[in-house]
C-alpha cells in the first residue's frame, strides 16, 4: 500500500518536471523569436536613420546652393536671379514672381534689388512696376508711404532709373488713395520735393537749412498749376524735420547714412603729412564725396564738396588707374574740404587737389564718370525742376 502511494507520488513529480521542461522550451523558443523580432526592428530603425541622414544631407546641400544663389544675386543681380531659379528659390522668372521674391526674401541686399529693377530692359521695368504694386499705401500719410517705399530697396544714382522708380511710387500712391491729388504728376513732384527737403535738413554738407516758408514756396503751382494746402506742406515739413528718412543699409555695411549715393566703394587715397596712400571707403552723394575709415563706419573721415571742381585721369606708370580732383582747369586755390583730426574734431582741409587710385581701369572710369556728373547737376533736383516746369 505504501509502495503504491510512493509510486504515484513519483509519477506525479515526473509529470510536473516534464511540464516544466516543456514550458522552459516554449519560453526559450519565444525568447529566441523575440530576439529575432528585436534584431529586425533594430535593422529597420538603422535603415530609417540612414535614410533620414541622406535626407538631411540632401537638405543641407539644397540650403548651401540657395545660400550661394543669394550671395551671387547680391554681387551680380542679373546672374544671381538665374541661379535663384535653378536652385528652387523662384518658380519662374515672371516679373510678378521676382517682385514677390524681392518683397519676401530678407537675405537680398536692397542695393542689388534696386540695381536689378533699375535696368532699362522691359522685363526689369515690369518687375519694378509689379514690386510697386505690392506696397499697400491705402489710408497712409504721404510721408509714411514714401518712407515705406524708400526702405524697401535702395535707389540707384542714375537719373533715368530714379525717375522710373518714383513714377511707380506716384502711380501706386494715387491708385491706393484716390482723390488726394488731382494728378499723378503732383504726387511725383511732391515726392522729389520731400526727398530734397530731407537732404537739405539732415545732410551735414548743407550749411543753410531749408525753412518751412521756402519749402512751401518751392512747391507753389505743382498741383496742375494750383497750390497744395499749406497745412499739408507744413505737416510734411515737420515730419521730415523731426524724423529723417531711415534708409536701408546692406548686410556688409553701407558706409553712409546719407541719402541716395550715386556710387560707393573702395579707393586708395593719397594724403597725410608724408603723402602716404591709404585705402578708404568712398561714397558719392549730393554733389559731395565722403570718405570713411571702412565700409562700416558711420561718420566720415573727410568730405570733398564738388562745386567748381574738375576731375581728370592721371597718367603715372608707378600708380596706374589714378584720377585727380582739383579746381577747374586754369584756376587755383585750396579745395573747401574738411577732415576729422586725431581728436575727432572736424577741421578745414588744405588740399589743392585729391588723388585716388581705383583697383582697375574700369572702376576708375566709372568713378570719373559719376563724379563728373555730380559736379554738373543734381539729378533729383533736375527731375523735380523739369516736371514742375511741365505741370505749371
Amino acid at each position: 500500500m505504501a509502495s503504491g502511494v510512493a509510486l504515484r507520488s513519483r509519477s506525479g513529480e515526473l509529470d510536473l518536471l516534464s511540464q516544466l521542461r516543456q514550458q522552459k522550451e516554449q519560453l526559450a523558443s519565444e525568447i529566441s523569436g523575440l530576439k529575432l523580432d528585436i534584431k529586425q526592428i533594430q535593422n529597420e530603425l538603422d535603415e530609417l536613420d540612414e535614410n533620414s541622414g541622406d535626407e538631411d544631407n540632401d537638405l543641407d546641400e539644397i540650403q548651401k546652393k540657395q545660400k550661394a544663389a543669394i550671395k551671387l544675386f547680391n554681387q551680380k543681380p542679373k546672374k544671381g536671379i538665374q541661379m535663384c531659379l535653378e536652385v528652387g528659390l523662384l518658380e519662374n522668372l515672371q516679373p510678378k514672381t521676382i517682385a514677390t521674391f524681392f518683397h519676401n526674401e530678407a537675405r537680398l541686399k536692397k542695393g542689388a534689388m534696386g540695381e536689378y529693377m533699375g535696368e532699362g530692359e522691359e522685363h526689369n521695368i515690369t518687375t519694378l512696376a509689379e514690386f510697386a504694386k505690392i506696397h499697400a499705401f491705402e489710408n497712409m500719410d504721404f510721408d509714411q508711404a514714401l518712407r515705406k517705399y524708400l526702405w524697401s530697396f535702395r535707389l540707384p544714382g542714375e537719373a533715368q532709373k530714379i525717375d522710373r522708380m518714383m513714377e511707380n511710387f506716384a502711380a501706386r500712391f494715387v491708385e491706393c488713395n484716390p482723390g488726394i491729388f488731382s494728378h499723378q504728376d503732383t504726387c511725383y513732384v511732391l515726392a522729389f520735393s520731400v526727398i530734397m527737403l530731407n537732404t537739405a535738413l539732415h545732410n551735414p554738407s548743407v550749411k543753410q537749412k531749408q525753412t518751412l516758408d521756402s519749402f512751401i514756396n518751392m512747391n507753389r503751382g505743382i498741383d496742375q498749376g494750383g497750390n497744395l494746402p499749406d497745412s499739408l506742406l507744413e505737416v510734411l515739413f515737420n515730419s521730415i524735420e523731426q524724423t529723417p528718412f531711415q534708409l536701408p543699409e546692406d548686410e556688409e555695411g553701407l558706409a553712409t547714412t546719407f541719402f541716395n549715393p550715386e556710387r560707393d566703394g573702395w579707393l586708395v587715397k593719397e594724403g597725410g603729412r608724408h603723402n602716404s596712400w591709404k585705402k578708404r571707403w568712398f561714397s558719392l552723394v549730393n554733389n559731395c564725396l565722403y570718405y570713411f575709415e571702412n565700409n562700416e563706419a558711420v561718420k566720415p573721415k573727410g568730405t570733398i564738396p564738388l562745386e567748381n571742381l574738375f576731375v581728370r585721369e592721371i597718367s603715372d606708370s608707378r600708380k596706374p588707374n589714378c584720377f585727380e580732383i582739383l579746381y577747374e582747369e586754369g584756376s587755383q586755390g585750396v579745395i573747401k574740404g574738411a577732415k576729422t583730426n586725431r581728436k575727432g574734431q572736424i577741421v578745414q582741409g588744405r588740399h589743392s587737389s585729391y588723388k585716388m587710385q581705383a583697383k582697375d581701369r574700369t572702376e576708375m572710369e566709372e568713378w570719373i564718370k559719376c563724379i563728373r556728373a555730380a559736379m554738373q547737376k543734381d539729378p533729383v533736383y533736375e527731375m523735380y525742376r523739369l516736371r514742375k516746369q511741365r505741370i505749371s
